[in-house]
């Protein structure tokens, strides 16, 4: 039976992460100023000035990667720090230090796959377009893909667009999208996942025409929604989360259509998504070469808790209810391996797609007393459970996966900031307000994951 459960060769193990969350140097190289660079330290969490200081220890970094065996790195390529103002002249300081990263990553046969946005939108567009609610930030986006895309051409096959797509289509997209100022209405969250949408389909069609040789995916924070009870009403907006979440993306991504329900929704509520004539034509052409996601959690929804005329969109921001099945971290998300299968396997038997988690994690608050090493055994525990879990779906299901990323498996603030919710493998020495030395320090998970990815995964 072992022997039947052996790994593709070609399969990618390796770590995810993002610009703001790992780079720091946020005043040199030429980079302008993002919306995350003016957010101030608060008392639970870090400002973003210095991060991990990946800027200046990529090479320290891509060292323990290869250590532990990783042959793959999913970065972000900053947008202000290769476009300053973000619609104005392009740094070719900023492409440097990327032309650095990557072939340091080559050099020691790491395969590079690079994400285009992850929430940092130039200080400059939000504060003159207001982010994405705008077409000119659209447009201006659009132009930056298409540069870095012949840039980098030549040494990335793996591409995405926007970092967890479906957050633009939820109460969320007014903090990642550039979004100053305004009401926060459904209507403006309609218009700023939609302008987001055809943004992707642009940068679709202009990679798919050009380099046919690489590989764009759309990509998802996927969280299986489970009803509360077996109550129609339970199933059937748990059944509606998944559409409008997950299906209306997935479906667009792949046969180059929104959800049919969607459409309807917005017709009959008469909302204003700024959908023009000509956006379908550049969405139907959508294709994508596979289907990626993050996978953290599980959710539970309780339909009797949703407002009466809420829009499925804003359903689990009153109807999400706690798993008493299942086990959580300190921050109450559930740890769900049996989900993060069903996730996998129900993607590739509706889309027929090869699937790929880019992201998968558990965050833990952890402390390096300076000698012993961190013992994190719930984070071993966590990755075993899922990467069995993921060949489960290959071996048992028959589904086409090609790789399993880890999210921040070298400490970073998490997305809010916060450096004591830790990812990681590798410990980085600094508080959320004391930044130390940054000494990387391997933890009991850092061996674990060179044990098993020796062997590319077999032995679990």
């Amino acid at each position: 039976m072992q022997d039947e459960r052996k790994m593709p060769a070609d399969f990618f193990w390796g770590n995810s992460v993002s610009s703001m969350q790992t780079e720091g140097a946020w005043n040199v190289g030429g980079k302008g100023k993002s919306v995350y660079d003016v957010r101030e330290a608060t008392a639970n969490s870090s400002d973003w000035k210095v991060a991990i200081d990946e800027y200046h220890r990529y090479e320290e970094d891509l060292d323990l990667m290869k250590e532990m065996h990783f042959n793959m790195y999913r970065i972000q390529v900053s947008w202000s720090r290769c476009n300053p103002t973000g619609d104005g002249e392009f740094s070719s300081e900023g492409f440097a230090f990327y032309d650095r990263l990557i072939d340091a990553m080559l050099a020691r046969k790491i395969t590079p796959m690079i994400c285009l946005y992850h929430f940092d939108m130039p200080l400059n567009l939000a504060k003159k377009e207001n982010g994405f609610l705008s077409r000119k930030t659209q447009h201006a986006f659009v132009r930056f893909a298409k540069k870095v895309i012949d840039h980098f051409a030549d040494r990335v096959k793996y591409w995405i667009t926007f970092n967890e797509h479906n957050l633009y289509f939820q109460e969320e997209v007014f903090n990642i999208s550039g979004y100053l100022t305004g009401e926060k209405t459904v209507a403006e969250m309609y218009q700023i996942f939609h302008h987001t949408m055809v943004a992707h389909a642009e940068i679709d069609e202009y990679l798919h025409a050009n380099y046919p040789k690489l590989l764009l995916g759309g990509m998802l924070a996927y969280e299986e929604v489970y009803p509360a009870t077996a109550k129609p009403n339970d199933v059937f907006a748990a059944r509606t989360i998944q559409e409008f979440m997950n299906n209306n993306l997935y479906d667009a991504f792949a046969t180059g259509h929104y959800s049919n329900e969607v459409m309807h929704f917005i017709e009959k509520h008469k909302i204003n998504s700024d959908f023009l004539p000509e956006d379908m034509n550049v969405i139907s052409k959508m294709h994508a070469d596979f289907l990626a996601f993050s996978y953290y959690r599980t959710d539970v929804v309780n339909a009797d808790k949703i407002p009466k005329g809420t829009p499925p969109n804003n359903y689990l921001a009153f109807g999400v209810e706690s798993n008493r099945f299942l086990e959580t971290n300190e921050w109450n998300w559930t740890i769900d391996p049996l989900g993060f299968r069903n996730v996998i396997t129900k993607i590739y038997n509706r889309y027929h797609l090869p699937v790929f988690p880019i992201e998968n994690g558990i965050g833990l608050r952890e402390h390096w007393d300076g000698v012993n090493q961190i013992e994190d055994d719930v984070r071993i525990k966590y990755h075993h459970d899922h990467i069995k879990a993921m060949k489960d779906s290959i071996f048992i299901d028959g589904v086409k996966v090609l790789g399993y990323l880890g999210w921040g498996l070298i400490d970073i603030p998490s997305s809010h900031g916060d450096m004591e919710k830790r990812y990681g493998a590798v410990y980085v020495d600094r508080t959320n307000h004391d930044l130390k030395e940054l000494k990387r320090i391997p933890k009991k998970s850092f061996n674990w994951f060179k044990s098993i990815l020796e062997k590319n995964g077999d032995e679990l």
